[in-house]
């Protein structure tokens, strides 16, 4: 199992109100410098949130929404606390997450 993490808010916050375009190519820049694999992924209207388990979070969102989603609980937690608007939460997956053409690194 896969363990994910995920920062989720509004797609306009997330792309026109917050820097997160800078703070992900940032975070890509730091990776390569050590040799990171990148662990993180910008999917914009992510299927997972539609799970039972996250039917909270899906309740307090309208309209179109994005998400950070991490191997990386801290760099989320990071966020939240960077960003301050975003639901955090998290889900297991038996498979690993690939982006979809509709998601962004």
């Amino acid at each position: 199992m896969y363990n994910y993490y995920f920062a989720i808010a509004s797609q306009n916050f997330l792309m026109n109100e917050e820097p997160v375009e800078e703070i992900l190519r940032e975070r890509t820049s730091y990776y390569k410098s050590i040799n990171k694999d990148i662990d993180f992924w910008f999917v914009i209207n992510p299927t997972f949130i539609q799970s039972s388990k996250l039917n909270y979070i899906n309740q307090e969102l309208i309209g179109s929404y994005a998400a950070i989603v991490s191997l990386d609980q801290q760099f989320i937690q990071w966020l939240k606390l960077r960003i301050g608007f975003v639901e955090i939460g998290h889900f297991e997956s038996k498979s690993l997450f690939t982006p979809t053409e509709t998601s962004r690194t």
